[in-house]
């Protein structure tokens, strides 16, 4: 009699030529107030990380920190220079800055937009249910921001062939990430990515395959946020 075979469910393996990407979404920065504006960068607000913020980027170092990462990218914005910082420090790799994975801009909404979004501005409706932030006046064009979201990661992806890279980026280019991968015609589909959450995609030449969206164990037990649109 011969010999029955068994075959088990195979594990994923990254195909050969792939990138792995860790996508983390900045730590909580510092509330809006009218009162105190926010800097600007390129014309775009620029807040520093709130305390949480900073506690939610040690978490993030703490779980990632025994992963072999071949790169740390952030964006032009500080909130996630300082979210990569701890890890940076931890596993001794210099972030990198890929400007094209930037938040959204916002028009005439930066330095507005979550007041605008809480107080019920007559637009903030229509902003979600169209999924297009260029609802908003002066808004970066819905096309544009996917060209360069996708532009961004192709680069990132290319640079790092057969490795894995940790890359802290903004809820809104998370949202554009994923809904490309997924190929999404929902704008918003994947816009509730926490704070300090960890998203996992892997990048080959024909396909982006998303392997874990918005992973919060990491920050405890408990854990959660009010849901609300980025940036």
């Amino acid at each position: 009699m011969s010999e029955v075979r068994e075959y088990r469910q195979a594990r994923f393996r990254r195909p050969p030529g792939a990138c792995e990407l860790l996508i983390v979404r900045h730590g909580e920065s510092a509330p809006e107030r009218a009162d105190q504006p926010f800097p600007r960068v390129d014309g775009q607000g620029d807040p520093p990380l709130a305390p949480a913020g900073h506690d939610q980027a040690e978490r993030v170092a703490a779980r990632l920190a025994h992963e072999d990462i071949s790169g740390i990218y952030v964006t032009t914005l500080q909130r996630t220079a300082q979210t990569a910082a701890p890890l940076a420090a931890r596993i001794g790799v210099e972030p990198r800055v890929e400007p094209d994975l930037r938040e959204v801009h916002l028009g005439e909404w930066e330095g507005s937009f979550r007041r605008n979004m809480a107080e019920g501005h007559p637009l903030a409706r229509q902003v979600v249910t169209e999924g297009r932030w260029d609802v908003i006046p002066g808004a970066e064009p819905h096309d544009a921001f996917a060209a360069r979201v996708v532009a961004g990661v192709g680069r990132i992806a290319t640079a790092h062939a057969d490795e894995c890279v940790v890359v802290v980026v903004h809820g809104g280019v998370i949202g554009r990430i994923m809904g490309h991968a997924a190929g999404a015609t929902d704008g918003f589909a994947f816009v509730g990515a926490d704070n300090g959450s960890i998203s996992h995609l892997v990048v080959t030449p024909e396909r982006w395959v998303i392997r874990c969206f918005n992973d919060t164990t990491h920050l405890g037990p408990g854990y959660s946020t009010a849901p609300e649109p980025p940036t």
